[in-house]
């Protein structure tokens, strides 16, 4: 990670994205398509900065949800969606955040 927040350029076998074999280039932060196969630009399929950002935007608002709960008056059925919506997000942004190993390609 660079002192920007941002992932350092890696190069590797494969696609980024889905995993394909083949060498489509080094990952560059800078250009959204650069590691990705030909298949997956074709496809227009979103780039992993793309779904990182949709995770942490819904995230966001199941929080924003949640917050906004009164523990007080609330009804359980209301209790367990909540509590339920805020584990799924959880669940995704420490995805985003879980190494990657080679076995996991």
């Amino acid at each position: 990670m660079t002192a920007t927040g941002r992932t350092a350029p890696v190069s590797g076998p494969g696609c980024v994205l889905c995993a394909a074999p083949g060498s489509f280039g080094p990952r560059d932060p800078g250009e959204p398509r650069s590691g990705l196969c030909p298949g997956c630009i074709a496809a227009g399929r979103p780039t992993r900065d793309g779904l990182e950002q949709a995770v942490v935007i819904v995230a966001g608002q199941t929080l924003t949800g949640a917050e906004s709960l009164d523990l007080a008056t609330a009804a359980p059925e209301d209790l367990a969606y909540h509590l339920g919506a805020v584990k799924r997000s959880l669940r995704s942004v420490l995805q985003l955040l879980a190494p990657v190993g080679e076995a996991d390609r």
